[in-house]
């Protein structure tokens, strides 16, 4: 399409029992481009008060997040294409799962807790078990202090309660008779300890006097709590596996229901809405409205009330304070190119779109710049296994796939003309002599050659012709932007800009008219006195242009800024136009100087390669190691062309296409459609 779809701004009524369904629709087909927040213009008393819901959400969210955390689930960060928002049946299922995740979770961290405790104890009582001092000294020579007694069985769990986090019971008796006890603190809690044992009817046990060290049962018991403690967790880790297959893919799925009803109720937030109606207001493509409409009400049987409105029915669009989103429909090949294009800025809407030319221009730069028939089959190769049918753990890469195909063809032609295929000049003679002899008589080695040679048949005139022929791309490239500019200025109703500007009509006739000049000089003639004529019109125009569209449209004061501004502003104007053009057009030496550098670094890489079979098969080795050495060299300079001189030769198309194309006509930038959807990447 030469310009962008055309758009309509829609109104939809909705009432409050059917917008999260309208919503849905809309976040899956992905129709309506909605304002941004800042640009809302929906007074605050007018606002859905969707607080507490949202809160509701979020938690929600938060709890699924940390059970899939704890499971070792991966969650996605945006609703899949099969997410549905949730209805009573998914709340309950999620606080049933999470719910028993938390306990679960509880129970571990519980366990772990207890077990660190017990392996201070036991590492504590090791630590002293040989050491030759009573008993009754440790408390007095250690961190830890350590009671032995007997303690009721119904008091135990009241013991670990009230003392928590203080201390460490470890019942040291192997039978349900026996109710002998450890308890274990630090000395800083040894008080709360005593005062605790105390209040249980906690009954020492009385060590032998002079007994030294620390009492084998001790031990014992602390380890075989220990080897309880572990077998505790072992068990619950395959309660977590258990969980983890049974809850896993719901988890999942939850989340994605949940993410949509955080994101739909983000946007009912920003509508404006009474207790019973919802009203969304956004842009949509004029094609997609019947759809649209057809497809609401259907969902809402009928409960819709739709409005719409052309652009330039809109006060705001007409006043410039509102910018029409802009979305362009191209085929594979052009909306591979969309990036380079948008990335500079959006084209305003009613503007031509340049993508199309954007998208032949940068793939017949590029391979003028970067012909080999081998390299840009590898760059043919990496477009095919990054596009939708190609390496999966590649597909981040999609949006590069197209270019990348594109220029590779470009590429590989360009290589057939000079005759190149992976740096190797020679490869391809014999065909290419087939060939041009078959349809002119004249077998050649290349039909191109673009080595700068003293050999028979004089490359470096030939060499002349192409950076003339690279300065016609360039003067037919600043052409079509001037011309894309005169169009689109004439659409949006600035007719001084169009007529009188550098890049208008007048800016247009002197570039046509100097390069007539110049090709008339080339080839034998001179400049002749009506050439001054066909120059200085032009000029004039471009200098007092403002001042006669001023006059023509009676705007006063004509002088709007006083006689002296206005010389000053029309001197500098001109003298940006002259050199604006002449830079503009040399600039494209750039592309016959890298097309040269490539075939250059080409040719080096190939002689190095020869030298050093050369070299490697006069060795020990002899034939084979020269093979290998030849192979092993030229793989090497490939890859460094390849990816170095690929990079900087993609470089300097995206600008020239900055630089010599987009600043004749992106004078303004516009803004991107980006329709309301659940899922960003699409």
């Amino acid at each position: 399409m030469i310009r962008p779809r055309k758009m309509k701004q829609v109104e939809l009524t909705v009432l409050d029992r059917d917008v999260d369904g309208v919503i849905e629709y809309l976040g899956r087909r992905a129709l309506m481009h909605f304002p941004k927040e800042e640009d809302d213009a929906v007074p605050e008393d007018q606002l859905a008060d969707t607080g507490a819901v949202r809160t509701d959400i979020l938690d929600t969210l938060e709890k699924i997040k940390a059970g899939a955390v704890y499971l070792g689930v991966e969650i996605p960060t945006e609703p899949d294409e099969s997410s549905k928002l949730p209805g009573p049946d998914e709340v309950s299922l999620t606080e049933k799962i999470c719910s028993r995740i938390e306990l679960l979770n509880e129970k571990e961290n519980e366990t772990l807790k207890e077990k660190k405790k017990v392996e201070d104890a036991l590492s504590e009582a090791n630590a002293f078990s040989n050491l030759n001092a009573p008993f009754a000294d440790l408390d007095q020579l250690s961190y830890l202090t350590l009671r032995i007694g007997r303690l009721g069985p119904d008091r135990l769990e009241d013991l670990r309660s009230n003392l928590a986090d203080r201390a460490v019971i470890i019942p040291l008796g192997s039978g349900k008779d026996d109710d002998r006890i450890l308890a274990a603190s630090s000395r800083k809690g040894r008080f709360a300890l005593d005062s605790e044992l105390k209040k249980q009817d906690f009954v020492p046990i009385a060590v032998p006097e002079g007994y030294k060290g620390v009492p084998g049962e001790l031990l014992s018991g602390l380890q075989t709590r220990l080897e309880g403690m572990e077998a505790e967790l072992k068990s619950i880790g395959v309660d977590k596996k258990q969980v983890k297959e049974e809850y896993g893919p719901v988890l999942v799925t939850l989340h994605g229901s949940f993410l949509m009803a955080s994101i739909t109720e983000d946007l009912k937030h920003r509508l404006a809405s009474t207790k019973s109606v919802y009203v969304l207001s956004g842009w949509v493509p004029a094609d997609s409205m019947g759809k649209l409409v057809e497809d609401l009400e259907k969902r809402t049987e009928g409960r819709v009330g739709v409005r719409t409105f052309d652009p330039n029915e809109i006060p705001e669009v007409r006043d410039g304070k509102t910018k029409v989103p802009v979305s362009l429909n191209h085929g594979a090949f052009v909306k591979g190119f969309e990036g380079v294009v948008f990335s500079y800025g959006a084209p305003l809407y009613g503007t031509i779109d340049p993508t199309p030319l954007v998208a032949f221009f940068f793939t017949i730069l590029f391979g003028i710049m970067f012909g080999d028939v081998g390299q840009g089959f590898v760059l043919f190769l990496a477009g095919i296994l990054t596009g939708r049918r190609g390496i999966k753990a590649l597909s981040k890469f999609k949006n590069y796939s197209t270019p990348l195909i594109s220029v590779g063809i470009a590429s590989m032609v360009m290589g057939f003309l000079n005759g190149e295929i992976f740096a190797s000049e020679e490869l391809f003679i014999r065909p290419t002599r087939a060939l041009t002899g078959f349809l002119t008589g004249h077998p050649v080695d290349r039909i191109l050659t673009l080595m700068p040679l003293t050999e028979k048949g004089g490359s470096v005139t030939k060499l002349f012709y192409f950076f003339g022929f690279t300065i016609a791309v360039g003067i037919v490239f600043n052409s079509i932007g001037l011309l894309v500019n005169i169009v689109n200025q004439w659409g949006l109703k600035k007719y001084e800009k169009a007529l009188f500007s550098k890049t208008g009509i007048s800016g247009l006739l002197l570039f046509w008219y100097a390069i007539s000049i110049a090709i008339r000089c080339l080839l034998g003639g001179r400049f002749a006195w009506f050439d001054g004529i066909g120059l200085a019109l032009p000029v004039f125009c471009i200098f007092f242009g403002p001042l006669l569209w001023r006059a023509f449209a009676r705007e006063k004061p004509v002088l709007e800024h006083g006689l002296m501004v206005f010389i000053m502003e029309g001197f500098v104007e001109i003298l940006e136009t002259v050199s604006t053009y002449i830079s503009n057009t040399v600039s494209f030496l750039r592309v016959g100087a890298f097309a040269l550098s490539h075939a250059v670094l080409s040719f080096i890489i190939f002689k190095l390669s020869e030298m050093v079979m050369t070299a490697a098969g006069n060795s020990v080795a002899g034939s084979v190691g020269g093979s290998v050495a030849f192979l092993l060299v030229m793989i090497f300079g490939n890859t460094v062309i390849i990816l170095l001189e690929g990079m900087i030769v993609a470089i300097q198309v995206v600008r020239l296409q900055y630089y010599e194309f987009f600043s004749k006509f992106f004078t303004e930038t516009g803004v991107e459609f980006t329709p309301f959807r659940f899922r960003r990447e699409v």
